[in-house]
Parts: structure tokens; sequence; C-alpha cells
């Protein structure tokens, strides 16, 4: 599902929209500073601090989240579903790693902390141009 062309789109240089739905129904869409590469079925989003993101997919494990590719400015709409949440192990490592340099290239450093890498199967990827 994730292809060569779609990698840059997930390295961090531009923030991530992601969209959110409680169990009741109401939306909530917010930035987010990571969307990691796993293998070409699964990503991992940084859980820092998003509350109400974080409880929305704990009651909604589908959400929405659009990526953009640094180098031609493409735009790709992601709907994942949650699988786990990691908070130690290789992926969590190097997230927090690739968190670290973007809140230093963004002068934050130390206000960014990982609290978990929460993994996502990619259902569907579609190209927005």
């Amino acid at each position: 599902m994730i292809g060569p062309e779609m990698l840059p789109s997930l390295q961090g240089v531009i923030p991530s929209i992601i969209g959110t739905c409680s169990a009741s129904g109401i939306p909530n869409v917010t930035y987010i500073s990571q969307v990691y590469y796993v293998d070409e079925s699964h990503v991992a989003l940084s859980y820092q601090f998003f509350n109400k993101t974080i409880r929305n997919i704990r009651e909604n494990p589908i959400l929405c989240v659009y990526v953009t590719c640094p180098v031609t400015y493409v735009l790709y709409k992601c709907m994942l579903r949650f699988v786990e949440s990691q908070s130690s192990g290789e992926i969590f490592d190097e997230m927090s790693l690739q968190l670290e340099a973007i809140a230093s290239a963004h002068r934050k450093t130390g206000v960014l902390r990982l609290q978990a890498a929460d993994i996502y199967e990619v259902l569907s990827v579609e190209k927005i141009t």
C-alpha cells in the first residue's frame, strides 16, 4: 500500500493532519509531527500529548491522516486502523530519535517527548493531486 514515492512524506519534514471521531460521532482534527514508516502496510504515529485524539482512537480505531511529500508537495490521504501501542522496542527508539531531530530543527528540544509509538494498519492510500 505504501510505495517508494510516498516515503519522503513519512520523514516528518511537513507536519501531518490527523482526523479521528469518537464513538458518539464527535470529530477531532489536529496536526501530528510524525507518521513513521514501519512496512508497506503499517505506519506508526507518535503518541505525545493528544489526549482527545487518543481517547477517540481507543473508542473508534479508524482514522484518517494526510501526509505531504516535501519534494513534490503531493498530498496522500491514508485510512488507518489502530493495532497496538508500543512504549519500548526498536520502532519506539527510532521514533524517539526522529522526534528529537524534528524538535531540534524547530528549536523545541526537550519539549516533544514520545510516550508511545502507536502502530496502525494501512487500510487505503489515495494520492491527492
